[in-house]
């Protein structure tokens, strides 16, 4: 039983220098993703420096730490920007049962098989929002009724998913999504997709924890660290507004297509020996 905490709390091999890089990676992905999404771009990169953590491993913990920073960070915007609950809490249903799904298959399906799917879409993301400057300016949303909740809907499973299953850019394809599809400003799908993505990365753990795959001490410490950055971060981002967002997602998408670039080069392009 002591053994059996003693895992379930850090990882054997866990030394303080490796730790505090991954709380200072914490606090950068706890940032990063109340501005605009993309915070496991720094986050779990360092978890899997963690000696003996195997990657499903890293993700369930990745989960635990992010979960502390998108509920702070999305309390912090519903004070300063008041989103409507309407589109977003159905979202968020929505999408805590698509990453309890993508969580329940994470560990049978091999990231390589998704990373260069993710790389163009990344990269055509970035081109679209470039080529529009004035993409996410102001909220004109797209539909009303039901088709504006049966588009929310589809965004909400299928982002879900994506996320449980692997994770990093999660918020920055729901604010792309937000902004093109349904219509919001960058400020207002910012705020909306802190609360969906909360309901994703708790989608995420109630796969995750019942199977043991946590470890708790680690993520536990992530959290504290996840909670600083997303409070700082959204009130930096609700204080300078959608065209600062607009620059931060586009900086981060860039970020994303060299680090999910170079997996993909690593894993199916280089050449051998």
């Amino acid at each position: 039983m002591t053994d059996l905490l003693a895992v379930d709390l850090l990882p054997d091999g866990l030394g303080v220098a490796t730790l505090l890089l991954v709380l200072l990676a914490g606090l950068t992905a706890g940032f990063v993703d109340a501005v605009v999404g993309g915070g496991g771009l720094v986050q779990l990169p360092a978890l899997l420096l963690v000696p003996g953590i195997s990657p499903v491993e890293a993700l369930a913990t990745n989960k635990v730490g992010s979960v502390f920073g998108t509920t702070t960070s999305a309390v912090t915007y519903y004070r300063r920007v008041r989103p409507d609950l309407r589109t977003a809490l159905p979202m968020a249903a929505v999408a805590l049962v698509g990453s309890f799904c993508g969580a329940s298959v994470a560990s049978l399906l091999p990231a390589s098989v998704f990373k260069p799917v993710i790389v163009v879409a990344l990269i055509g993301i970035g081109a679209f929002t470039l080529l529009r400057p004035a993409l996410g300016d102001v909220t004109a949303l797209r539909y009303a009724g039901r088709r504006h909740h049966g588009t929310a809907a589809a965004i909400g499973a299928a982002i879900g998913f994506y996320d449980g299953i692997l994770g990093p850019g999660t918020g920055s394809f729901l604010v792309f999504a937000m902004v093109s599809l349904l219509g919001y400003a960058f400020l207002e799908a910012s705020a909306k997709a802190k609360i969906v993505n909360c309901a994703t990365n708790l989608g995420a753990l109630l796969f995750f924890v019942p199977n043991g795959y946590v470890y708790w001490g680690l993520g536990l410490l992530l959290g504290a660290a996840n909670t600083v950055g997303g409070y700082l971060g959204a009130r930096t981002a609700t204080a300078r507004g959608s065209r600062f967002i607009r620059v931060a997602f586009l900086v981060v998408v860039g970020a994303l297509v060299l680090r999910v670039g170079w997996d993909v080069w690593q894993e199916n392009i280089r050449p051998s020996g």
